[in-house]
């Protein structure tokens, strides 16, 4: 049955979808930004950021599971109707990282990126060189969705906090992420199989699966470890609560020691010995979405952009369904509904940049009615922007992640942090997670190994630190 529109973004402009930050640093300060007014024509309601009329733009675009079609015919079509006399550069890319990192050393930013995939940038890193630019204006901005409202006022709690680095606003995050379990709800439909609450419900269907010769688990060992990663540590948020991955996050001491996280590491490593194929090690991300696509893999550990990322080769067979990650312990801090639910997709403008005033309006376009709007009908993802979205069809893969959301209510696991903090350690996980979910190290080394890397940032004075 489909959700009505107001069911679907009920929870979305909870406090739950990411808790408060308080960020700030100590270590080295970051380079002081230049203004994004420097060279800025005259401001007015209707060009708050001082836009000159015919100065271009440059964007770039992460060409991943959204692909870069709706930046080209939704948002640079918006700012070309409004600046028709900018010329809009546009590049699209899977290797963010690769293909910027030399451009910001040499000092040729573009204005507006996307800063998202595997090879994201290390967004402290690029703070601490005053590449990015202070958003401040853009959330106080006029809406270009709802007259008479702030960009801030329209957006939907946790993405101004989740924009803070060092207590500044520097990163735009775009759409309502949910991350959890995925599944064929077809499939199951056909099987008699009900998503499982409890482990030993997991486990049980695990030897059902393995009767059939089908996966009962799979991530990509290849591009795409970090996926077992967050459910690593998501699911030890839900056994010893969100001071799990606060702990984790602030880079408390012996925070990857946890009881908590020590027992979730344990049980995926158990589960991927006992249910999981060794191939899967060698696969990418997409590899392994098509096996689940084929009915060989059961549970998928990804966020909500998957069924987009799959829409070419999704057989009619198969419905994308959410599922939160079965209790691990009978005393787990979290129910069973809890999921994460944040935002994500990041962007960021580029103080050094040609255009930052261009680069702070092309976001401002990105969250007006059409430009949010038109991204949910062409990427199948809810963007940050509440209420825009009225009288849309959504897709299954959307209806389940909004049944999913009302199950979780308050209930909801608050994104980790470190990945855009502490880039470095994120990275050195992806590595650790591959190792000790193919048994080459044990999920104790695995603990101690992770909050050596910790305790190292932590004591490295060269490197700012985050709180929460």
């Amino acid at each position: 049955m489909s959700l009505a529109r107001r069911d679907v973004l009920r929870g979305l402009g909870l406090a739950a979808l990411a808790a408060p930050l308080a960020a700030c640093a100590t270590g080295r300060s970051a380079t002081p930004a230049p203004s994004a007014t420097a060279s800025a024509a005259a401001t007015s309601a209707a060009n708050p950021f001082g836009v000159q009329a015919a100065s271009p733009l440059e964007v770039v675009i992460f060409s991943g599971g959204n692909s870069d079609k709706y930046a080209v015919d939704l948002h640079e079509a918006a700012y070309s109707k409004a600046y028709p006399q900018a010329k809009i550069k546009h590049v699209a890319t899977q290797k963010v990282g690769t293909q910027l990192r030399p451009r910001f050393i040499a000092g040729d930013a573009p204005d507006v990126v996307n800063n998202s995939g595997p090879e994201a940038l290390d967004l402290q890193s690029l703070v601490a060189e005053g590449h990015l630019a202070d958003l401040t204006p853009l959330f106080a901005a006029p809406s270009l969705a709802f007259p008479g409202k702030t960009v801030r006022e329209t957006l939907v709690g946790g993405v101004y906090e989740n924009s803070l680095i060092d207590g500044v606003p520097r990163v735009l995050q775009y759409t309502v992420a949910h991350r959890a379990l995925w599944y064929n709800a077809k499939l199951f439909q056909a099987k008699g199989w009900t998503a499982p609450r409890t482990w030993a419900e997991f486990t049980a269907l695990g030897e059902k699966a393995k009767a059939e010769g089908i996966a009962l688990f799979a991530y990509p060992g290849q591009v795409g470890p970090f996926y077992q990663l967050w459910n690593l540590v998501y699911s030890a948020a839900k056994i010893g609560g969100n001071k799990v991955i606060v702990d984790i996050d602030n880079l408390a001491d012996g925070a990857w020691k946890a009881d908590a996280v020590l027992q979730a590491v344990t049980a995926w490593a158990k589960l991927q010995k006992d249910y999981g194929d060794p191939a899967y090690f060698g696969l990418d991300h997409t590899q392994t979405q098509v096996k689940q696509l084929q009915d060989k893999v059961l549970f998928y550990p990804c966020g909500s952009w998957l069924e987009n990322e799959m829409a070419k080769d999704k057989p009619d067979t198969f419905e994308y369904a959410i599922a939160p990650v079965p209790s691990i312990t009978a005393a787990d801090a979290l129910p069973y509904e809890a999921i994460m639910i944040g935002v994500s997709e990041a962007f960021f403008v580029s103080a050094k940049g040609e255009n930052p005033q261009g680069g702070l309006e092309y976001l401002r376009l990105m969250l007006s009615r059409e430009g949010a709007r038109g991204y949910t009908e062409m990427t199948r993802n809810l963007t940050v922007v509440n209420g825009v979205v009225d009288g849309l069809k959504l897709t299954s893969a959307v209806e389940s992640a909004a049944r999913a959301q009302e199950a979780a209510g308050q209930n909801t696991i608050t994104d980790a942090r470190f990945e855009g903090w502490y880039k470095e350690l994120f990275d050195y996980g992806q590595t650790q997670t591959n190792s000790v979910m193919a048994g080459r190290i044990t999920p104790a080394e695995f603990c101690a190994n992770m909050q050596k890397k910790a305790d190292d940032l932590k004591g490295d004075s060269s490197i700012a630190k985050q709180t929460r």
